[in-house]
């Protein structure tokens, strides 16, 4: 799901963060439609606009730490 809206967003982060730097964007299909100031407004102004399940809302920020979540799991003997 939306696999298309974030390989758009890696694929060209460059130049979104360029335009879009400390905003949050929002992508629908191959394109950012939309930045916002925090993702609460980026949420609810773009389900007045799109069904939920066809846009993607990303933290834009250069690097991979934008997107990539660490888990750790710690194992007790």
């Amino acid at each position: 799901m939306l696999e298309k809206e974030f390989k758009y967003y890696i694929d060209n982060q460059d130049k979104i963060v360029n335009m879009y730097n400390g905003k949050v964007v929002v992508i629908k299909d191959d394109d950012v439609v939309d930045a916002y100031d925090d993702e609460k407004q980026a949420y609810f102004e773009s389900i007045k606009k799109y069904k939920l399940g066809t846009f993607m809302i990303m933290p834009c920020s250069p690097g991979n730490e934008a997107y990539t979540q660490y888990s750790h799991k710690m194992i007790f003997a």
